[in-house]
């Protein structure tokens, strides 16, 4: 084992990771908000409960990923 004088590393040096800000416009495709959507239609038209259930799971997946933090609780219900 390497004593601790001998360590190379300088914690003093070491800067905190930051994440370079992305423009709105940049921002990836929610799939699963799509995909919810297209389930719930297909849920709705045919009566389909499987279709209900996976649109349910596929908008929840979305709501809790969603990286616009400044959505309102209007919308957020909207979507359910």
């Amino acid at each position: 084992m390497s004593s601790a004088g001998n360590d190379p590393r300088q914690p003093s040096a070491a800067k905190p990771y930051v994440a370079p800000p992305v423009p709105p416009e940049n921002l990836p495709v929610d799939y699963s908000g799509l995909v919810a959507i297209i389930f719930g239609v297909a849920g709705a038209m045919l009566r389909y409960k499987l279709c209900s259930w996976l649109a349910v799971i596929c908008c929840a997946h979305s709501l809790v990923n969603m990286r616009n933090l400044e959505t309102d609780l209007k919308q957020i219900s909207t979507a359910l």
